[in-house]
């Protein structure tokens, strides 16, 4: 059974408009989750806002947002005040322009949802915008205030359905040259990327989505596990590492590839 959605509204193109309803297409409700305890009691224990010079509680009434100007100096902004901001894209996804699907780079995209109709009316609106797009190899460019406060947000046409991506904000993405230009570009042995390429075709393989287990969070389930069954958890061992030369030279970075392609080939068998 799919999720109830978390947003209701609108999906417009000029005159067309339908309704339509949005879920995260990732959820992290399965992660292991704790309360923090009382040692002592075994209660849980209360997170409380305290004024920072006199230590005593802020009831929720008197907290307000507030914009830091200057050391101990910011300016109030009221809840109203926030909500105003964007209040034509609360509900309303009007689809601004279109761009190439491959002109937007990966670094842009931040949330997935997905985007249905909300009943059998908006089906027809939704599929013509969706298949047009499709057809066109186009996403759809838009806004909506998603997660108190106006996002930029990509419409993309996926199978029977829509894509809904909140995009980044330009002041959000930092410029990857600045990271990457004193890095040399020396022209590779042709021997070495030969190895390399004959290590990536054994290594290859489909994808599947097991491939992204939580190793970790299985581990804490089978501790969590044996606490209820009142045995002592026994912490997994760490596997020693033996220390790697670091390859000074094309003969030893051969020779380790050698080494890897030839272990490769024998898992295999």
């Amino acid at each position: 059974m799919a999720p109830r959605s978390f947003w209701k509204g609108y999906l417009k193109l000029s005159l067309v408009t339908c309704r339509v309803a949005m879920t995260p297409a990732t959820s992290e409700n399965e992660k292991v989750r704790f309360h923090t305890l009382n040692r002592e009691t075994g209660n849980r224990v209360e997170s409380r806002y305290v004024d920072a010079e006199t230590g005593k509680p802020v009831r929720e009434d008197d907290e307000v947002k507030g914009y830091p100007i200057a050391d101990d100096q910011h300016v109030i902004i009221e809840d109203e005040e926030l909500e105003s901001v964007a209040l034509e894209s609360t509900r309303t996804i009007d689809i601004e322009m279109f761009v190439p699907r491959d002109s937007i780079g990966w670094i842009w995209l931040d949330k997935p949802h997905y985007l249905t109709p909300d009943d059998k009316i908006a089906e027809e609106a939704f599929s013509v915008i969706r298949d047009a797009m499709e057809a066109t190899n186009m996403v759809g460019i838009s806004r909506v205030v998603l997660y108190r406060r106006e996002r930029a947000i990509m419409l993309e046409p996926r199978g029977k359905g829509i894509v809904l991506w909140t995009l980044r904000y330009g002041d959000e993405v930092r410029d990857a040259s600045e990271y990457f230009r004193d890095i040399e570009q020396p022209k590779p042995d042709s021997k070495v990327l030969g190895m390399i390429k004959k290590l990536i075709e054994e290594r290859t393989t489909e994808w599947k989505p097991e491939m992204m287990e939580d190793p970790v969070q299985d581990r804490l389930l089978d501790i969590i596990e044996q606490k209820k069954k009142k045995k002592p958890a026994k912490a997994p061992k760490a596997k020693g590492k033996e220390p790697v030369d670091t390859p000074s030279n094309v003969v030893s970075i051969m020779d380790a590839l050698k080494k890897s392609v030839a272990a490769e080939k024998k898992g295999k068998r």
